[in-house]
């Protein structure tokens, strides 16, 4: 039994996993919205949501905090300067999730995970 164990496996190993995160969190933030697997996009959500609370503070540390956990400059420099600010006035709940129905090939559920404000064609 998984008691207490917290967060989904992936099939992958823990280093994998977290490289996974990374790059998702970060091509979400760069873009607006991915599109994964709902499950996938489970996991992701409370990180990406984390980083625009860690960038909304806008200090040095909270910066080297998303730069560890990001591993982007890039996108941690689009995060503060250009994601946060839109969310100022926003308490929480920073993204959704849009499903689209399953995959071609395997039929996995999939998802656009997106951030609130995004406007099709304009973020792109």
């Amino acid at each position: 039994m998984r008691h207490q164990h917290k967060g989904k496996k992936l099939g992958r190993d823990s280093a994998h996993r977290r490289a996974m995160y990374a790059n998702l969190a970060c091509s979400l933030i760069e873009h607006g919205r991915i599109k994964t697997t709902e499950t996938k996009a489970k996991a992701v959500k409370p990180l990406a949501e984390q980083m625009i609370t860690l960038a909304r503070r806008g200090d040095l540390a909270a910066r080297r905090l998303a730069i560890s956990k990001l591993r982007s400059v890039n996108a941690v420099h689009i995060l503060f300067s250009e994601v946060a600010p839109r969310f100022t006035d926003r308490p929480g709940g920073y993204s959704r999730i849009v499903k689209i129905g399953p995959r071609q090939g395997d039929a996995a559920d999939m998802v656009y995970l997106e951030l609130v404000d995004y406007v099709p064609g304009m973020n792109d």
